[in-house]
């Protein structure tokens, strides 16, 4: 279970405690059947071709141990009882031979007709099993809500969309190339081949129930067509982007852009961060990636009719009875208040950035979304 943030909207405080999806792992056993479904064929043919063998050649050792026929005649006579062609004994059979010559039929002709199914079964499989799995992919999709959807799934896509499998939250993989959309679907996740700029795909993977859209392709105008085609669709959907040219963060914000990061960029000055702030880049990396499982950093937004707006963070205290760290407060109106003292004063449509476990983070949910009150 992890803490993620909910709708940009609303009353309720839009910090979720999210449960893992049953659909996502619906989808994740499917992916895993749909995997394996080759070496289940495979088994498949091996155990029909193992017991018909082991058949033959226990009809062959009775016949030539009990009436003493030769092997070949023992091996002609086995197979013409199993198949029920009906021709007549090569040899006169004794009573004990004709005793097993009954078990024989029973049981060879029962595996015969097992095995004529089993491969009609892997036959059908074959042909259709493509089409059932896109049609139960499909319905997987349409059932998904307030889910995000990924846009590509080269480097910057797979890295995305690891967070979110991490974080437990539903969300649909879209690329055009097939290799990529199955090593997704390996990795357990769900994921559709199409053209994600198009917006017949878009609509396809739920686009209007989506709570935000990565666009992570490989060009700048795919990412700009994905972003106006989304925007179009959804107009309050989140949308973050990647800019890999120069110029391209601001075209990007001026066509609707909630978030733009350009990943080169990103990177170089990471990298003379940590020659210059060494300890600085570690901290940082310490509160994305190595905080804990039971430690969370998370945005939980102050609800209009909470009891707890309208007072300071002293009064709250947070500190004292949570455990709870506040480390920046995001006004209503967009300004950011970093380290706010205690006498800050905490206002309806706020939202405190916080770190603390995970139970401290539910309780503070219930307090500024005013549950407590309520109950």
């Amino acid at each position: 279970m992890s803490y993620r943030p909910a709708e940009k909207t609303g009353n309720a405080l839009e910090l979720q405690f999210i449960k893992p999806q049953r659909a996502y792992l619906i989808a994740q056993a499917v992916i895993l059947v749909d995997t394996m479904r080759l070496d289940r064929l495979t088994r498949r043919f091996l155990i029909i071709l193992l017991a018909i063998a082991g058949t033959l050649a226990i009809g062959t050792v009775g016949f030539t141990v009990i009436d003493h026929y030769p092997p070949f005649d023992a091996f002609y006579m086995t197979l013409t009882t199993m198949t029920t062609v009906g021709y007549a004994e090569l040899h006169p059979l004794s009573r004990a031979g004709r005793i097993f010559n009954s078990f024989l039929i029973f049981f060879g002709v029962t595996t015969i007709f097992i095995a004529i199914g089993a491969m009609t079964q892997t036959i059908i499989e074959l042909e259709f099993g493509d089409a059932i799995g896109k049609r139960r992919t499909k319905r997987m999709i349409d059932n998904l809500k307030n889910h995000y959807i990924i846009c590509g799934f080269g480097r910057v896509g797979r890295g995305a969309a690891s967070e979110l499998q991490h974080a437990g939250v539903p969300f649909v993989v879209v690329d055009s190339s097939p290799e990529r959309v199955e090593r997704a679907m390996h990795a357990g996740m769900l994921a559709v081949a199409a053209d994600a700029t198009r917006d017949e795909t878009l609509t396809q993977v739920g686009i209007a129930q989506a709570r935000g859209l990565v666009a992570a392709l490989a060009t700048d105008a795919d990412n700009l067509f994905v972003l106006l085609s989304a925007k179009g669709l959804n107009p309050g959907l989140y949308v973050a982007t990647r800019a890999a040219e120069e110029g391209a963060e601001v075209k990007m914000r001026r066509a609707g852009a909630d978030a733009v990061f350009a990943p080169y960029a990103m990177t170089g000055h990471r990298l003379a961060q940590s020659m210059l702030r060494p300890h600085v880049v570690q901290f940082l990396d310490f509160t994305t990636n190595d905080i804990g499982k039971d430690i969370s950093i998370e945005q939980v937004r102050v609800a209009e009719d909470s009891e707890m707006a309208a007072h300071s963070i002293q009064e709250m205290r947070l500190g004292r009875d949570l455990g709870v760290i506040v480390m920046a407060i995001r006004a209503r109106d967009g300004g950011m208040m970093f380290n706010p003292s205690a006498d800050t004063l905490i206002r309806p449509g706020d939202y405190l950035i916080v770190m603390g476990r995970q139970e401290s983070l539910r309780t503070l949910e219930e307090r500024l979304s005013g549950e407590t009150a309520a109950g």
